[in-house]
């Protein structure tokens, strides 16, 4: 029997809440952690009318991409969408669960949802963040190495890209004197102490600091442990904005745009000036997209896929690049699927539904 809990725990792990922008309100926002799950339903938008398909389908627990409370509630008086909503799921017991911009901001996640339905490669983060990796030099004695870096691994340390383990060490010699209270491991009160040591440094998401440090103090057999944390000016090439790859094969304009459409399932894309050159790298991001049109150029991307263009913002294209606006709902619409498939991994206890109705608030007449 999984609890609401095991189900937040699993989407934080891949998708980190403190990942998320400072705007942000992702989490959970309705509920009580210790219910049981009697079924999920993956949306973009947790409205009321989504609320109601989850209470016919037996789900006490919608997941959302977009978060219904974004910003503070003062009332609750039903008296918009957002008040409904949540008196909606309060009254029926049903959790409310939002992964946005922490969602948008990792490797695997929105954006790269977006690149998978176009078929993209070579995928990388567009716009990568720094100051979100931390150092841990920690001075072990040589008996606790192995027991150390087991603890610290499993707690989230060590991790660069695509490898796992990643450590550095290099032997010495540690020196102490134990004062009178002390209750030393080797040595004794009073007298001057050597001891074969590891300086051993891993990297590690600043966010699992408390986890690490609580960690390798556990595995630590001294009873204060040397250590020292650094923050560090590193990109994290597996957490930022936007996601950029390479198309299979080089396509034309006009050919690229007709692959965009039934690719991303869309009604129409607004576009700027089409180039002579072939198209094939491509950068894109989930929404709102244009404060990263600078990054999309420096990474030699022929055309940016995102949404919500203001016209002015069309001409800041200038010819170096083509922006294909494909509209908010439709660029994050797949991110339902991407979230289903990231719980089916792992919980097969109930059911996890693809909700079916349509929260898209923009209609189109063609």
């Amino acid at each position: 029997m999984f609890q609401i809990r095991h189900l937040t725990a699993y989407l934080e792990a891949f998708a980190p809440l403190a990942y998320q922008e400072s705007y942000d309100n992702s989490g959970l926002l309705v509920g009580d952690p210790d219910t049981t799950i009697t079924g999920v339903l993956v949306t973009l938008d947790a409205t009321e009318a989504v609320i109601d398909e989850a209470i016919a389908k037996g789900c006490n627990v919608v997941v959302a991409h977009h978060p219904i409370v974004f910003k503070g509630l003062k009332k609750l008086n039903g008296k918009n969408y957002v008040e409904r909503a949540v008196i909606k799921a309060i009254k029926n017991d049903v959790a409310l669960y939002a992964a946005h911009t922490n969602l948008d901001n990792v490797a695997g996640g929105v954006n790269f949802k977006i690149a998978e339905k176009l078929g993209l490669q070579q995928v990388q983060i567009l716009a990568p963040k720094s100051q979100v990796l931390t150092k841990l030099v920690v001075f072990v004695p040589d008996k606790d190495l192995s027991a150390v870096l087991t603890a610290i691994y499993e707690a989230g340390a060590g991790r660069i890209e695509a490898y796992e383990h990643c450590s550095f060490r290099v032997g010495g010699t540690g020196t102490f004197r134990p004062l009178t209270g002390a209750n030393p491991v080797v040595g004794a009160v009073e007298q001057d102490e050597t001891v074969s040591e590891q300086r051993l440094e891993v990297l590690l998401p600043t966010h699992l600091e408390r986890n690490v440090v609580a960690a390798m103090k556990k595995a630590h057999s001294y009873e204060v442990p040397a250590y020292d944390l650094y923050a560090l000016n590193n990109s994290n090439q597996t957490v930022g904005s936007g996601a950029v790859g390479n198309l299979a094969e080089p396509m034309d304009g006009k050919t690229w745009l007709a692959y965009l459409k039934e690719k991303m399932s869309l009604n129409l894309i607004r576009y700027t000036q089409l180039p002579d050159h072939p198209i094939q790298r491509v950068a894109v991001c989930g929404g709102v997209g244009s404060f990263l049109l600078p990054d999309a150029i420096r990474a030699g991307a022929d055309v940016f896929v995102t949404a919500d263009y203001k016209y002015h913002e069309f001409f800041d294209a200038d010819g170096r690049i083509v922006i294909c606006d494909i509209g908010h709902y439709e660029s994050e619409v797949f991110t339902k699927e991407l979230i289903s498939q990231h719980l089916a991994k792992k919980f097969t206890t109930f059911a996890v539904i693809l909700s079916e109705t349509d929260t898209n608030p923009v209609r189109y007449f063609i």
